[in-house]
């Protein structure tokens, strides 16, 4: 079995809808420029408040890139 190397990146994503959007959306955007992307870690969850009720949230992931 090969051995795996990789580069851990911090991404945050917002959404309205919710966390796992906010998730898919910082994940879609990273994916037009890098490749090879393997695995995520939420590591923080965060929310934006107007007028009492939840506006957005924040999610900030770690992403395991292999590297070439």
């Amino acid at each position: 079995m090969p051995s795996h190397i990789y580069k851990k990146l911090e991404l945050t994503g917002s959404s309205p809808k919710g966390i796992e959007d906010a998730v898919e959306q910082a994940l879609a955007k990273a994916n037009e420029s890098l490749h090879d992307m393997r695995w995520f870690e939420v590591t923080e969850t965060r929310g934006h408040i107007e007028h009492g009720r939840i506006a957005h949230w924040q999610v900030t992931v770690k992403v395991g890139i292999t590297l070439d």
